[in-house]
Parts: C-alpha cells; sequence; structure tokens
C-alpha cells in the first residue's frame, strides 16, 4: 500500500509563505492498492493530484467522500481526467443516504448556476455515485475491503478503513470528541492499523473555543490511537491559522506525547 498526501490543510486553502512547509491545500489523500487508486476526498489537492494521474496512465479511480462540506469536495470540478473521456471515477458518499439526499444530485447543485459556471454533465469520464449508509462494509474486489463508520460532525460524516495485502489505513475526518471519552465506533474502526490519518484541526488547548464545529485534537488522536493499539498516526486536516512555525512546535509535542504521531505534510508518501 502506498500513501500520498495531496492535501492536508481543513476549512479553506491557505497560499502564503507561511504554509509553505506542511503545504495550504485541503484534504485529498491517495493510497494506492497494487494497480487500484483510491481517492479520499476532492479538496484542492485533487488539483494536482490530477495531473499526476494523468502521467501515471490510471484508467480509473475510487473516490470516497468523509462528507460534502465545501473544503473537501472545491477541487472536483478541477481534477483534470474527469474532463477525459477514457477514465472513469466511481464516487462514494455515506452520510448523505440516511438524510434522504443523493450524492449526485449534491454535487451538480455546487456546479450550477450561479455558483459555478460549468455543469457536472460536462464531465467527459464514465461516471458513477455511490450512496451507502456509513457503517457498511464495501467489498472492491482484487483483495480491497474498505469498512466504513459514521463521525460525529455536522450533517454527518464517514470514516473510512482500507485493509489490503495484510495492511491497513484509516481515513478518519471531520469529527468532534467528547472531552474524556474516546469514540468506541472509532477505535473499533482503527484498531490495530498501520496508519491512521486523524482529524487534527486544533489542540486540548483551543478545542473548548470550537465546541460545536465538528473537529478534534491531535492529543485525541494519540490517545485513540494508543487504545487501538495502532502503529502511526497521521495529524491531518490542519487549521488555516497553524503555520508553519505552529506546526513545528505540534510536531515536536506529538514526538514528545507517543513517538507513532507525526505531522503529515503536502506531497508527503508512505509505503506499508
Amino acid at each position: 500500500m502506498k500513501v500520498r498526501f495531496w492535501g492536508v490543510r481543513g476549512t479553506i486553502p491557505c497560499a502564503s509563505t507561511s504554509h509553505l512547509r506542511y503545504g495550504g491545500n485541503t484534504s485529498c489523500v491517495t493510497v494506492t492498492c497494487g494497480d487500484r487508486l483510491l481517492i479520499f476526498d476532492a479538496g484542492s489537492g485533487i488539483r494536482p493530484l490530477g495531473t499526476w494521474v494523468q502521467a501515471q496512465g490510471f484508467p480509473a479511480a475510487d473516490l470516497f467522500l468523509s462528507h460534502v462540506h465545501w473544503d473537501h469536495i472545491q477541487g472536483l470540478p478541477f481534477f483534470k481526467p474527469l474532463y477525459l473521456s477514457d477514465f472513469s471515477l466511481s464516487v462514494w458518499a455515506g452520510n448523505l443516504q440516511p438524510q434522504g439526499l443523493a450524492l449526485e444530485e449534491i454535487l451538480a447543485r455546487q456546479m450550477s448556476t450561479p455558483f459555478f459556471p460549468i455543469a457536472l454533465d460536462r464531465f467527459s469520464a464514465e461516471m458513477g455515485f455511490k450512496d451507502f449508509s456509513a457503517g457498511a462494509v464495501l467489498e472492491l474486489g482484487q483483495g480491497i475491503m474498505v469498512r466504513t463508520a459514521a463521525l460525529n460532525h455536522p450533517q454527518g460524516a464517514t470514516g473510512y478503513r482500507v485493509d489490503f495485502n495484510g495492511r491497513a489505513v484509516c481515513y478518519v475526518t471531520d469529527t468532534e470528541h467528547r472531552p474524556g471519552k474516546l469514540d468506541t465506533a472509532i477505535v473499533d474502526l482503527i484498531r490495530g492499523a498501520d496508519l491512521v490519518i486523524y482529524d487534527s484541526t486544533y489542540t486540548d488547548q483551543e478545542f473548548f473555543r470550537f465546541a460545536g464545529w465538528g473537529h478534534s485534537t491531535w492529543q485525541q488522536g494519540v490517545r485513540l490511537c494508543q487504545a487501538a493499539e495502532v502503529e502511526q498516526l497521521a495529524i491531518f486536516h490542519h487549521d488555516p491559522d497553524h503555520d508553519d512555525n505552529f506546526m513545528d512546535r505540534i510536531a515536536e509535542e506529538a514526538q514528545e506525547m507517543w513517538s507513532g504521531a507525526f505531522v503529515a505534510q503536502e506531497g508527503q508518501q508512505l509505503i506499508l
């Protein structure tokens, strides 16, 4: 399994000299299982990913959305392979069906007048839209299994675990924890994983100022991973107000708390 971070920021892209080392694009991560490409979220990081996908010659991919808030879908219209007729993309979402909503309709809405000049039906690629309810197990074939869990976020979100060839990667963003408690659904989802990518928007010190916003802290990520006997934690979904110097401090403090934790950087690659 190969993991690459294309966008690690939350809320809104950041383009400034103080956000260079960790990156300013919003959420987008790829997990390559053999020759199968899995994409997690379509934030602004999916734009450079599109150039790479074309260069690598991938004919297809699966895109798993944590949810459809803007910072997780804003890059989709700029994903170049969607304008190619020989490319296909399956898009998955687990938080809309329970609300009586349809993924295709929601994505079409954000690409419509007066919000955007190009409609969803302008894509030349073959697209499939797959709604499911969080908690489902998705069998992708080729030995790839994706387990899912509902997350605590306004309007819902879905966490994912990919198992392939004896390895496991989890993508768990956006979610808000309850102070002093571990989310048992997340612990069950991530148990024994090789890598957990976790919503670490805030620090424990900041968290109480943003209660109800639907996000967690890097310290809670460490606590979850330690309880679930995880190998590594990727601190992810960085607050746009956290510049490179702030993130450097988090990286140091996280290492002091647990040697398995590191701060995800845009462009970073891992092989499991």
